[in-house]
């Protein structure tokens, strides 16, 4: 089982987009029982709910976050995971930072899917508008459909 966890600020938005989009889209192929699926924010306040923003975007691609629950990565067994995939290079600091042996498990989103990418962040909606959200939640999908495929080939 390839064990994941999407990594941002809050697990308010960008990571529970991935998150609950990628155990989805893992249900849809009928192979859900092949992956493990999770998310934290290293700042999150555990409980918090994700966005209406994010909830209502997520829609579009038929995910329901409605029960989304934060979760701070201090309450996480992040060792215990393949690969960690922050949605900044920040994140990607903070969590060499506090877990340096998972260094060579720690990629962002973009890099993960294609190295190449010179702009390796995935910028936060927070606070600004819908199609702000939408555009976030649109490269966040694309990004996860080829994170799908990268490490279905790895098998």
């Amino acid at each position: 089982m390839i064990k994941i966890m999407f990594v941002c600020t809050g697990n308010i938005c960008r990571s529970p987009m991935a998150h609950h989009y990628m155990q989805k889209r893992v249900k849809d192929l009928n192979i859900e029982n092949e992956f493990l699926i999770s998310s934290c924010g290293i700042y999150a306040f555990t409980g918090d709910k994700a966005t209406q923003n994010a909830i209502f975007v997520m829609k579009e691609y038929n995910v329901d976050m409605e029960m989304h629950r934060a979760t701070n990565i201090e309450d996480t067994n992040i060792q215990e995971y393949d690969y960690i995939i922050t949605l900044t290079t920040r994140h990607k600091e903070q969590v060499r930072y506090f877990y340096p042996k998972l260094d060579n498990n720690i990629y962002t989103l973009r890099e993960f899917v294609d190295n190449n990418e010179t702009y390796k962040s995935i910028d936060d909606p927070w606070g600004l508008s819908i199609s702000v959200y939408k555009d976030c939640a649109q490269e966040i999908v694309e990004k996860v459909d080829k994170v799908i495929e990268k490490l279905r080939g790895c098998e």
